[in-house]
């Protein structure tokens, strides 16, 4: 069985729980079938074991360069690129249109996350150009679209987004690069970006940035920022590359994971950007990208968690170490230290979280493919869930899984501390877990007057309700308390006090949308026996006995309000 992913639990979750070969009675779908889904999962694991997974730590120890005039990336991470953009993969999911294949949503994203697992890396610049060309085939023009998104898809051209600034960071109301109009339509911008991944490389003819840039004269504030294309190189008309536009790197960031992904300093001098959309509505526009980043995000903390539990499993069934607590003879034979109950509660721990937030990251994605009012509306709500939850429970799992290789999982020898050090840059990639907590309790579960936290706890009564009592009653109870620290800490209308302990709330939030997650995955067990089946069982049975409780702390700090980190003083830290 692959170390990379579970085959088993993917087919599990997209045909048992999931039922995508539903999604094929739909006009968009009808070409496609269950084989057809199986070739491109067969197809992506294939790719990934064989192109991406053999230089994950040939990248980590060897990290891009940057010699003043170009950046040096190993060869082999070209010629994965160029296996995957032959192989149709990276517009999968997009209109035949526009190449794409029209695949389901939900399945692209499980065959991206065999790439992600495989090599987070090399991974991170199809992502990017995927988000990068989507945003240009939902808001650019025809022009647009013939001139820098299809070559992306085509994977002649890769994509950045271009938001963080050395002064500002994610604080986007500072941004200063700035715009001006020409007479010929097109813009000058000038200005530098930071943390730019996928920043400058020779992996592509060119790259396409999306920049978020104030033109001369707009106010202050988000609201007036816009967005431009502003290719490394001139683009003619007929597509031909040419000579190098005022883009510069300024230098690479060196980072303790993801180190295969160049990561730039640019430097924006009188550039030459077209304007997307309309002025002043850039960071609606980024958003397209930015959510669709996020939930990408989420699931490469899915996908590190995920290989890091395979990993620490197959060491933990053959590891010879100890006896059990009973053995009274010293002479006996070690046993495997999957024997012992400590290792076994974090392979139980480990399960619960990588399976439960890959179950989230793929219903996140099947409501991509359902599109209706309430199913939009649950995905914003569950959006900042589905980037924050896996960055901190499934780097969890990977911490674990260094846990169980003992002094071996915190040497180079083997690939878990890798794993735990690129998944560490996850709850900072597209907005901290900071950022997500204000997100979610800040706008997504008061918008509409609660209409989006009012349907994910209808739909999470739902399944608790049809699930057995002992199961249900405590994913029903945290609902309701969910509701009404959400109600109590909106009550007087004073976002600072609602606010102050804002990732606590997406802690419990998200606790309670992975118990969610498993009480549905139990449901599809019904009936059927094996051991997977009883491990489905046995999970979802952990995740709500151990795990779940976790909540009820968390909604009690809630619950009184407590503004102490708003309040302090922060001379005395």
């Amino acid at each position: 069985m692959s170390r990379i992913l579970s085959r088993r639990d993917l087919d599990f979750l997209l045909y048992e729980w999931l039922d995508v070969e539903a999604l094929t009675s739909r006009e968009r779908f009808a070409d496609h079938s269950r084989e057809t889904f199986d070739a491109f999962l067969d197809l992506s694991a294939r790719i990934a074991e064989r192109d991406f997974a053999p230089h994950n730590r040939q990248a980590d120890l060897a990290e891009p360069t940057f010699d003043g005039e170009r950046v040096t990336i190993i060869p082999e991470v070209a010629a994965a690129l160029k296996v995957f953009n032959e192989s149709g993969l990276l517009s999968a999911g997009l209109d035949a249109e526009v190449g794409g294949m029209q695949l389901p949503h939900v399945v692209a994203r499980a065959c991206f996350l065999w790439f992600q697992a495989a090599n987070i890396a090399t991974s991170s610049y199809p992502m990017l150009s995927i988000g990068n060309a989507s945003l240009l085939l939902a808001h650019g023009t025809e022009e647009q679209i013939e001139t820098y998104a299809k070559p992306v898809l085509e994977g002649r051209f890769t994509g950045t987004m271009c938001l963080s600034e050395p002064q500002a960071g994610s604080s986007l109301s500072d941004v200063t690069t700035r715009a001006v109009a020409q007479d010929d339509g097109s813009y000058r911008v000038t200005g530098s970006k930071m943390w730019i991944s996928g920043g400058d490389h020779e992996l592509s003819e060119t790259i396409v940035h999306l920049v978020l840039a104030r033109v001369a004269g707009a106010p202050p504030g988000v609201k007036s920022l816009s967005l431009f294309i502003v290719p490394k190189h001139h683009v003619a008309a007929d597509g031909t590359v040419g000579e190098r536009n005022g883009v510069a790197l300024a230098g690479l960031n060196h980072k303790m994971g993801y180190r295969g992904t160049t990561n730039a300093v640019l430097s924006f001098d009188d550039a030459t950007g077209y304007l997307v959309g309309q002025e002043g509505h850039g960071l609606a526009y980024m958003f397209h990208m930015m959510n669709e980043a996020r939930i990408g995000v989420g699931s490469g903390a899915v996908a590190l968690g995920y290989t890091g539990y395979l990993h620490a499993l197959d060491y933990a069934r053959e590891r010879l170490q100890g006896r059990p607590v009973a053995a009274k003879d010293p002479t006996a034979p070690p046993v495997p230290i999957i024997e012992h109950p400590d290792v076994r509660r974090m392979l139980l721990a480990s399960k619960s979280y990588v399976e439960g937030g890959l179950a989230l990251v793929l219903h996140a994605a099947k409501l991509l493919d359902e599109p209706s009012a309430e199913n939009d509306l649950l995905l914003d709500v569950l959006t900042p869930i589905v980037k924050a939850w896996p960055s901190q429970w499934c780097r969890l799992a990977n911490d674990h899984a260094i846990q169980i290789h003992g002094g071996y999982g915190y040497t180079r020898e083997y690939p878990v501390e890798q794993f735990y050090r690129d998944n560490r840059l996850n709850s900072i990639h597209e907005g901290t877990d900071g950022i997500q907590g204000l997100d979610l309790l800040g706008r997504k579960v008061v918008m509409r007057d609660g209409a989006g936290l009012t349907l994910l706890l209808d739909r999470i009564r739902a399944t608790a309700a049809a699930a057995p009592p002992d199961l249900g009653k405590p994913v029903l109870n945290a609902a309701d308390r969910i509701a009404a620290t959400t109600a109590k800490l909106w009550a007087g209308g004073d976002p600072t006090v609602a606010l102050a302990n804002s990732t606590a709330y997406l802690d419990a939030a998200g606790h309670l949308v992975i118990a969610w997650m498993w009480l549905s995955q139990h449901a599809a067990t019904e009936g059927k026996e094996g051991d997977f089946y009883e491990g489905k069982r046995l999970a979802a049975r952990y995740f709500v006995t151990h795990e779940l409780p976790r909540v009820g702390p968390l909604l009690d700090l809630l619950d009184t309000r407590d503004t102490l980190l708003a309040d302090l003083n922060p001379r005395v830290l």
